[in-house]
């Protein structure tokens, strides 16, 4: 009998694994897809030669993670590549505010109004960055605050909505950034705890960049696999778990997917009937015969590009999709452009470049033409340079990975309460109603993205069980 076995093969679900592995447990990964990765993947998706992330690109999370800092990934193949500049924010006329490494670097870019105002938000956070991301990631319960003074300070700085943050700032560039970062997870700008979000990309940021993997996201699960194999795991491809009886007989069983899945296949009811599902997202994935021609220059030597003209253009995009149920006319786009600074993935001369837009949950539509009119307004001319293009609307993505239903990236609604509660408000957020079934997917704390810490934390729920049993 295995001591654990792990459903689903995304950065979670593999760290759970490896984290159980390092202590001596006995464990399995089960994963539906032909690959690893979940939403850390690497496709042909355009042309071939083009290496496109289906999902997750830029990493301010993963290369800040408690979690994969103290794994040796880079032994394995992960190497992180970082652009000039982590991020730009470009603006109609030309312009462009930008978030740099340096905190100088990036007050100057927003004016001198609200250079200081700047400074005085995040300069009290860097030099304790490493520990505050600790403690808030490895919340609750998992791991006694290290610095409990500074994880309150942020709590009392981030936990009001970012629109009263934003009040710090006069000008629209520190403006439109700020809304941008927290646009990031799919939440109105004046939902709870929204400020925290933006602050926590800000510092990211400052502390270690908005990096790529060389050769796409995919080295990162693909490393996380190599290193658990090396440590006794074995991971298992296309295997579909549809009842706890597909699996072999365990001690404990981990799951990196949705409530919704683990309800279905544990035969837990209606127990997270009030999860939430937010937004969903409409991407494009294209090959380029050329770079981007952004008319602002930061923006050509970013790795990562937030498209929207203000700080209100950025709210009703956000507002159209996740309360108004419609797609909105001048989307809010995130973007990266990893062949900035990757040349393993695309042919010479060539691009691979990545954008999506917020819709409404399980929205049907075509919001191409829309993404490309937009893109135009700060890029004249991106469409003389596309080569090719794919396109996944929520079906689309549903279907790519079980995890986003509805096209909900974040595989659950960052607002409200189950910003910080999720799946369910409760001290104990991987258990379960069985206790040998533990849910460890973005759908648990500390939330989306790519960073294993729900991973994390879930192993440690679930090794403290084993030792009891």
């Amino acid at each position: 009998m295995l001591d654990a076995v792990v459903v689903g093969a995304g950065p979670n679900g593999l760290t759970a694994a490896v984290e159980l592995a390092r202590r001596g447990f006995s464990v399995a990964v089960f994963e539906a897809r032909s690959t690893v990765g979940g939403g850390a993947r690497t496709e042909e998706l355009t042309l071939p030669g083009f290496r496109h992330d289906p999902c997750s690109a830029a990493h301010p999370l993963a290369i800040n993670s408690p979690a994969f800092r103290a794994l040796p990934l880079e032994r394995y193949g992960l190497e992180w590549l970082h652009a000039e500049l982590p991020m730009a924010h470009p603006f109609p006329d030309g312009t462009a505010a930008v978030l740099a490494r340096t905190v100088g670097e990036t007050a100057a870019s927003f004016g001198p109004r609200d250079a200081r105002a700047y400074r005085r938000l995040v300069e009290p956070f860097l030099p304790k960055w490493d520990t505050l991301a600790r403690d808030f990631m490895s919340l609750p319960l998992t791991a006694l605050p290290r610095d409990p003074v500074t994880l309150a300070r942020f709590g009392l700085t981030g936990l009001p909505p970012s629109t009263l943050l934003m009040r710090r700032f006069r000008d629209e560039p520190a403006k439109a950034l700020f809304s941008g970062l927290v646009a990031h997870v799919m939440a109105p700008l004046g939902g709870f705890a929204t400020g925290a979000i933006g602050l926590v990309f800000a510092l990211a940021a400052h502390a270690r960049g908005w990096p790529v993997a060389r050769g796409g996201s995919q080295s990162l699960s693909d490393a996380l696999a190599a290193y658990l194999r090396d440590l006794g795991g074995s991971v298992h491809t296309d295997y579909e778990v549809k009842r706890l009886d597909d699996l072999p007989p365990a001690r404990a069983y981990v799951f990196d997917t949705s409530p919704t899945a683990l309800a279905r296949i544990a035969g837990f009811g209606n127990h997270y009937g009030g999860y939430r599902y937010g937004p969903g997202v409409f991407k494009v994935d294209y090959a380029l015969d050329g770079p981007v021609p952004w008319t602002a220059k930061e923006a050509r030597a970013a790795g990562t590009v937030q498209v929207g003209a203000s700080s209100a253009e950025i709210g009703a995009a956000l507002n159209a999709a996740s309360r108004e149920g419609r797609a909105p006319d001048k989307p809010f786009l995130i973007t990266v452009q990893p062949s900035v600074v990757d040349p393993t993935r695309a042919p010479a001369g060539k691009h691979v470049f990545w954008a999506y837009g917020h819709v409404p949950h399980g929205w049907t539509g075509d919001l191409t033409d829309t993404i490309e009119r937009q893109l135009e307004r700060f890029a004249p001319g991106f469409r003389d340079r596309v080569l090719a293009r794919a396109t996944a609307g929520p079906p689309e993505l549903a279907a790519r990975n079980a995890n986003y239903v509805g096209g909900d990236i974040g595989s659950g609604a960052a607002s409200g309460l189950q910003l910080l509660l999720r799946p369910k408000p409760t001290l104990f957020p991987y258990r379960t109603p069985h206790p040998a079934v533990f849910i460890c997917s973005s759908a648990t704390p500390p939330g989306p993205g790519v960073h294993g810490m729900s991973g994390h934390n879930a192993a440690k729920a679930v090794w403290k069980r084993l030792r009891q049993t």
